[in-house]
């Protein structure tokens, strides 16, 4: 095996494109995981063992489990809303992937969630939520609550062309906040879509060391490349203090524990530890009025089988890493391009005292967790902590090649707007201009080479 890898190598390197890093095809290092069907994203880490790989399938179930409303039989799994937006971690997250914006008229927005804010700040730096329909909008209810309204979608098509002359075509979407339960929102309203990422090595994520992004970080560009990454620093709940957000389309959440237990309240409606008061506000009578399933209706043990299940979801290894299209596209990638500048491919991560499967990796996640000025084309106006309504979380790649196998689509970015990763590059602006611009006048065969080798990972 090893001597037939180094075969093909030569032959990569005798035609004029660099060979693979050793290891570069386990993305997650030792728990990466190899499957290409449409569970590859549902795996727990190849490294995890015994009554820890026990462990993971419990959180699994909780994950996937409907939650109801209170009162319930089903002890411990009622609470459900009173609004929210989908009853379950999976419905959003479907098979632990990607979710997508609406492609049918009547088809609902489960996997896209609409962030609101208002100008101003929280107590802690964070945005601050509308006074009528709080921090997110909640398009379902539980029985005799309304639900806070719903959106409605149109795009405007745009027009382009590369360099070649072959033509394209984008699609701009536009929101409308309708059938508003409790009258107009506040007229400086701020609205961010935010579709559902996948879900796989983010425990991986979490184990790169505070210290690694520091040094990824040039908020003044001093060397000036034109790029300019900045850490988002955010309260961190569960210690009361400021830290480093990696979480999130805007890095918004310092760990995964705080992020399971937000998005348990932001999508669910379901109250933790970490955040004990249901999203009603003061104009919302009968969602107040609404039973409880339990002061918390999560309890801690739940909320830690549920992220130690998000923390140790393998990564899928790539594909094809020796392939010599794919070897161009990795040169045009990292070199012509300079995408790696923000899609930082390597990573190692620090020691994780409660997780050994994690803890010392070799990585290749394509991110550097960092905020990024992305143009006005992509802006939500919606600051949240240091992140301003221009800037956007580098997101991860390792896995982007499967989404279309694992969850039968191909949309792409905070709001799905991109129905191809070829589309996600045209939208890039901002820092990330020049290198959209330099993809626009390569070549047919390279910009091929350039979607085989993101195919690849």
């Amino acid at each position: 095996m090893r001597r037939t890898f180094s075969l093909l190598l030569l032959l990569a390197c005798a035609c004029g494109e660099e060979g693979p890093e050793p290891g570069e095809e386990l993305s997650g290092g030792e728990t990466t995981v190899h499957d290409t069907t449409r569970n590859a994203f549902t795996l727990a880490a190849r490294n995890l063992q015994g009554e820890r790989r026990d462990a993971f399938f419990v959180g699994n179930a909780l994950f996937n489990r409907n939650w109801v409303m209170a009162p319930s039989s089903t002890e411990g799994l009622d609470g459900l809303g009173p609004t929210f937006n989908a009853p379950s971690c999976a419905g959003c997250h479907f098979k632990d992937g990607r979710g997508k914006p609406p492609t049918e008229p009547e088809e609902k927005p489960l996997a896209l969630l609409f962030r609101l804010s208002i100008p101003g700040q929280d107590a802690h730096g964070g945005p601050l939520g509308d006074p009528t329909y709080g921090g997110q909008l909640q398009p379902q209810a539980i029985l005799g609550v309304p639900a806070e309204g719903g959106v409605a979608f149109t795009y405007t098509t745009r027009e382009g062309t590369y360099a070649d002359g072959t033509a394209y075509t984008l699609q701009e979407p536009h929101y409308a906040l309708v059938d508003l339960a409790f009258g107009p929102a506040h007229p400086e309203l701020r609205v961010s879509p935010r579709v559902a990422p996948a879900m796989v090595g983010l425990g991986l994520l979490e184990a790169i060391p505070d210290s690694a992004l520091a040094a990824l970080a040039d908020p003044d560009d001093t060397n000036g490349d034109g790029i300019s990454g900045r850490v988002n620093h955010v309260w961190d709940v569960e210690h009361g203090e400021v830290r480093v957000g990696r979480f999130g389309w805007k890095a918004n959440q310092p760990s995964l524990r705080q992020q399971d237990a937000g998005a348990f309240r932001g999508d669910m409606g379901i109250t933790s530890d970490l955040f004990p008061e249901e999203e009603c506000t003061s104009a919302q009578q009968a969602c107040l009025a609404a039973p409880s399933g339990g002061a918390p209706e999560l309890d801690a043990q739940k909320l830690d089988a549920v992220t130690f299940y998000s923390r140790t979801l393998a990564v899928p290894a790539r594909r094809d890493v020796d392939n010599t299209e794919v070897l161009r596209g990795r040169r045009l990638f990292r070199d012509e391009l300079e995408c790696a500048k923000c899609h930082v491919p390597r990573h190692e991560t620090g020691v994780v005292e409660d997780a050994p499967e994690l803890s010392k990796q070799v990585i290749f996640p394509y991110t550097d967790l960092l905020l990024h000025d992305m143009g006005p084309e992509l802006a939500d106006h919606r600051p949240d902590f240091e992140a301003t309504g221009t800037e956007w979380r580098t997101p991860p790649l390792w896995g982007i090649g499967l989404v279309e196998t694992v969850n039968r689509h191909t949309r792409f970015l905070h709001d799905g707007r991109a129905r191809s990763l070829e589309e996600a590059i045209l939208w890039h602006g901002g820092e990330a201009e020049r290198s959209r611009e330099r993809f626009r006048t390569l070549s047919a065969t390279d910009r091929a080479a350039l979607l085989r080798f993101l195919e690849s990972l």
